[in-house]
């Protein structure tokens, strides 16, 4: 159903807010943090992330109220985009939790959500190329695996949180830690939105 030789500009605005949220991702994940400075620094350079997936998006809602004809249905082209800008939103505001917090202890905990979620949005720009090669059945395996990771996540907060209520007695400290715990977890269901959102496309267009 598609001109495969031709690029589609929805497919291409598509993969780069995927591409902008990998690498606000990428770069938290990467970030050292060892004083209150450092969150600072992180905070502002996540906050810059989040405004240009904003203009990215704003820009897609541009072009959708000035095309007739679009590869997909509207409803799901959006959708994907909302879902993807979602990841980029929480990750700024986990951060952003982080620095209200002073809070430069990141556990082994807070290092697998955050490999987790890494690991998700590689995927769902592995999906966002696909789409762009108009492949959309190829994208399905990036979704499941997506789905995965999102299952990893959901047990560490588990086991996470059991051993935070085993061994903390600051009961300020546990707050803090649950607190992150569940922004990060959440971050990973908003990864699976999107591979819910890919594999509705998919069903409606394959």
């Amino acid at each position: 159903m598609f001109n495969t030789r031709k690029k589609d500009p929805f497919f291409t605005a598509l993969h780069k807010i995927a591409e902008n949220v990998r690498e606000a991702v990428h770069y938290a994940n990467n970030s050292r943090i060892k004083n209150v400075i450092d969150l600072k620094e992180i905070s502002i350079k996540m906050k810059e992330y989040e405004i240009a997936g904003d203009e990215l998006i704003h820009e897609l809602i541009v072009m959708l109220n000035k095309s007739f004809m679009t590869p997909i249905e509207r409803e799901d082209i959006l959708s994907l985009a909302l879902r993807m800008d979602d990841i980029l939103d929480g990750t700024e505001g986990c951060i952003a939790h982080f620095e209200m917090f002073s809070f430069t202890e990141v556990d082994q905990s807070m290092r697998d959500f955050l490999g987790y979620i890494t690991k998700s949005t590689d995927e769902i720009v592995k999906a966002m190329d696909l789409l762009n090669k108009k492949d959309l059945v190829g994208m399905r395996q990036h979704a499941i695996l997506v789905k995965d990771y999102e299952r990893e996540c959901d047990e560490i907060l588990r086991s996470s949180i059991k051993q935070l209520f085993l061994n903390e007695r600051n009961p300020i400290r546990l707050i803090k830690f649950k607190d992150l715990y569940e922004q990060l977890e959440e971050i990973s269901d908003y990864c699976q939105n999107v591979a819910d959102t890919i594999e509705t496309i998919i069903m409606r267009n394959a």
